[in-house]
């Protein structure tokens, strides 16, 4: 078995682990403050699953950014830096500049990032060894979701653990292992995790794979999809999508799922995928586990 089957294997009490820690954790945003989120690759897409669902809560204005584009004349009250390496250059460059106060989430809190962030919160039960992120960006999302849930209980589903359990053994879509073109769709926070399962699958597999908000669709993407295609919704699909999608002859996965626990069947296609072709999930082609510039 690969490194990245056993850490997604391992979500569901990384997660749990996660909810526990929420209450504990100083240095997060409180209700009410104008927040920027960052990350690079998966970290930035987790970013900006949680600034879509802190700003549509009604908890502060919150942006996410690549942290190679972070506008540094915009006033922030804190920033928040999502790094499971703690050594990604444009991550460290940022903090080091950085007027205002600044949390980091690692998996590592003996890197470098330890030494340019006001407040470090270790994930370190996360960290992962495979080059591609699983356990570390989800765990990330549930305890920064978790957090958000202190003052708004509804954005933590009370059943949110059991719910990634029970996607670890749900069926994929029939037939999507044996696709070639995957698009991915969200809406709100969820356009977040469609742009992680479209990295996810792109990484480990290297699948053809795109992202849309949902209703952009429509607007030019859907123009691919035809019977080599899979389209997997994140949440409720708008009205009539579905419906044409399935005429284009793609594969469609509608889940009940919470988004989240849905992005661990993405995990899981992407490694089938993967395998399928006879590729290494945990080293893809031209990847490494963090990038460090000179």
């Amino acid at each position: 078995m690969t490194f990245v089957s056993d850490e997604i294997a391992s979500q569901p009490s990384c997660w749990e682990r996660a909810i526990e820690l929420a209450g504990d954790v100083s240095g997060l945003p409180s209700a009410g403050e104008r927040v920027a989120v960052v990350g690079c690759g998966t970290s930035l897409f987790i970013a900006q699953a949680y600034a879509g669902l802190r700003e549509s809560a009604g908890l502060g204005e919150t942006d996410a950014f690549a942290a190679s584009e972070f506008p540094h004349r915009r006033a922030y009250d804190r920033v928040v830096a999502i790094c499971r390496s703690g050594t990604t250059t444009e991550v460290l460059s940022l903090l080091k500049a950085c007027s205002a106060p600044t949390v980091a989430l690692t998996g590592d809190p003996s890197t470098p990032i330890s030494q340019v962030t006001d407040v470090l919160v270790g994930l370190e039960f996360a960290d992962e060894v495979s080059v591609v992120q699983t356990r570390f960006a989800t765990t990330a999302l549930t305890l920064l979701r978790a957090h958000l849930a202190l003052d708004e209980p509804s954005l933590l589903p009370a059943d949110l653990v059991a719910q990634a359990a029970a996607a670890l053994d749900a069926p994929l879509p029939s037939g999507a292992a044996e696709r070639a073109q995957f698009t991915f769709l969200g809406a709100g926070w969820t356009n977040g995790l469609a742009n992680e399962a479209a990295l996810k699958v792109r990484e480990a597999s290297g699948s053809w794979t795109e992202s849309y908000p949902a209703m952009e669709y429509r607007h030019g993407p859907i123009s691919v999809t035809d019977e080599n295609s899979v389209t997997w919704f994140f949440g409720e699909p708008p009205a009539g999508l579905a419906a044409d999608v399935e005429r284009t002859g793609a594969v469609v996965s509608v889940s009940a799922l919470d988004p989240v626990a849905d992005l661990i069947r993405a995990q899981r296609l992407a490694v089938a995928l993967a395998e399928r072709k006879g590729l290494n999930p945990d080293e893809p082609r031209n990847l490494t586990r963090s990038v460090i510039l000179a």
